[in-house]
């Protein structure tokens, strides 16, 4: 049953950057005129909304794989906090290619993968 539920949760998150990408970011983006200048152009703002767009998909997949993993035994804290130090190292890489680093998300997501990790195995 899990199982199931995971690959619902990972097609869905597939489908979301897939789908969102063809039918709403690339009409959107073909806009540019209409996108607010931030940080002098529209670039900014065109890599954040898809970095953005998809950080939501790495989320959902992170959640598929601890669903799934939970029906295969438990999850112990070392495994649960992997899986999260690894989805915010991984998301930290988003805004870095998609804004060129100007999106400073990335150190927050840098520093919470980093700590994240570093408690494994601690208490």
């Amino acid at each position: 049953m899990l199982a199931f539920a995971a690959a619902l949760i990972w097609l869905t998150g597939l489908a979301h950057s897939i789908l969102g990408e063809r039918y709403i970011l690339m009409r959107l983006l073909r806009r540019a005129d209409s996108l607010p200048k931030v940080l002098g152009s529209t670039a900014f703002t065109a890599g954040t909304l898809r970095f953005a767009w998809h950080l939501t998909t790495l989320a959902w997949w992170a959640l598929a794989y601890l669903v799934f993993a939970l029906g295969h035994g438990t999850v112990g804290r070392n495994e649960l906090l992997l899986v999260i130090g690894i989805t915010a190292l991984v998301s930290a890489v988003f805004p870095l290619v998609f804004t060129r680093g100007r999106h400073l998300s990335w150190v927050i997501f840098l520093l919470v993968g980093g700590l994240v990790l570093a408690a494994r195995g601690q208490g």
